[in-house]
């Protein structure tokens, strides 16, 4: 059995050498030490998504394990992994939840958000300039500006943003003891219940308010347990995964400067957040799915209710799905199906929003500061530690 991840070694590194090294479908050890499959090549995973509520269910009460005594009570994951949020519905359930949702979270809202992103980008650009030649990029762009835009959605006030960027933070690293997590999880949970319960009684101009309005033909609303648990799978997602997929764009940019100044110079950022996204995704694991009945996934025989990690991280770089140099950054690449947002009923909510912020992030990076470098080795950067999501915690660069 491989642990996952594999000491010294990245997240994505391991989940891609044991797709290479042991196949499509691989017995793993998640932290705490249970026992679990990692699912890592593009068929496979787009095979268990297109069966997605009706063959493979995303709801803890499938997982057999954790139900009868082999997994002990304080494991290190199991507050993450028995969220009750949209990410763990089912068929209707899901599906209500989710138009209810989509009632408020529009289009046309999205659409709304492109000018703040840019004023907020700008101010966060000029901020950088006065630090002087070098600075973390992360800390002065890359993180600032996801959580920002996220907060203000949601009406999260300005004085709340760095708490609950540090509760998200603790709850994504997989070595956080169990019961800091658990502490940590009621923490955020009591914030965003004070905050549905503020937004009732107060209505603003934001999303909690949106949601707090929302209903379909027949009436039906989200309660407040539901609309916590809304806000934070929507939180929890909407800005630590972007906090990434910028900064690891950034690195696979300034690591092969043809690509970058291709970039540039077909003002060609679109393609840059897909190829990054298909290849450089800050979702590497996907926790859990659970077979409904005994399946056979890549040629591997899998009983009911084991637990699949789906390997998100090695779909888009997989040489039978996007040929031989599939590791390779390439924004001039044929468009072709990536799974970075996943696919089917559960495709991600926040997938327009997350194009919007990254591309916007891009270009405006580069053109404020088209000479920008690293400045550090692109091997030396540390990332974070986490079971499911994947990005430098720093990213030093020369502005000039």
């Amino acid at each position: 059995m491989h642990p996952l991840p594999s000491p010294g070694e990245r997240l994505s590194q391991t989940v891609r050498r044991l797709r290479e090294e042991a196949g499509p479908v691989v017995p793993v050890e998640l932290p705490g030490g249970v026992a679990a499959w990692l699912v890592a090549s593009y068929d496979a995973v787009n095979e268990i998504l297109a069966h997605d509520s009706d063959l493979y269910s995303n709801d803890p009460r499938n997982f057999t394990a954790l139900h009868d005594g082999t997994i002990a009570a304080d494991w290190p994951l199991r507050y993450m992994v028995q969220a009750d949020h949209l990410l763990m519905k089912d068929g209707a359930e899901h599906r209500r939840l989710r138009g209810l949702i989509n009632r408020a979270f529009t289009p046309a809202l999205v659409h709304a958000l492109e000018p703040r992103i840019r004023t907020l980008a700008g101010e966060l650009l000029d901020r950088m300039a006065a630090e002087g030649g070098r600075v973390d990029l992360v800390r002065h762009y890359t993180e600032p500006l996801p959580v920002t835009v996220i907060c203000e959605l949601f009406g999260v006030p300005a004085q709340d943003r760095g708490q609950v960027r540090d509760w998200i933070k603790t709850l994504v690293a997989f070595g956080t003891a169990s019961p800091e997590l658990a502490k940590t999880g009621a923490e955020l949970g009591a914030y965003l219940s004070a905050h549905v319960r503020w937004r009732r009684r107060e209505p603003g101009d934001d999303l909690t308010t949106a949601l707090c309005l929302a209903r379909d033909e027949d009436g039906d609303r989200l309660i407040d347990d539901e609309l916590v648990w809304v806000l934070w799978a929507m939180m929890m997602s909407g800005h630590e995964t972007t906090v990434h997929l910028i900064t690891n764009a950034v690195v696979a940019l300034c690591s092969d400067r043809a690509q970058l100044d291709a970039a540039i110079a077909g003002d060609g950022w679109a393609e840059v957040v897909e190829e990054t996204l298909r290849s450089r995704g800050s979702v590497v694991n996907a926790l859990c799915r659970y077979p409904l009945r005994d399946v056979r996934i890549g040629g591997v025989s899998v009983p009911a209710g084991q637990a699949l990690v789906i390997g998100f991280g090695a779909t888009g770089t997989d040489p039978a799905r996007f040929g031989e140099d599939a590791e390779r950054f390439d924004v001039s690449r044929a468009p072709e199906a990536h799974l970075g947002f996943g696919r089917g009923e559960h495709f991600c909510l926040g997938a327009p929003l997350a194009r919007l912020e990254v591309g916007i992030a891009l270009s405006m990076l580069f053109t404020r500061f088209p000479g920008l470098r690293l400045a550090v080795d692109a091997g030396d950067l540390d990332y974070t530690s986490s079971i499911s999501t994947e990005g430098p915690t720093e990213l030093p660069v020369l502005l000039r």
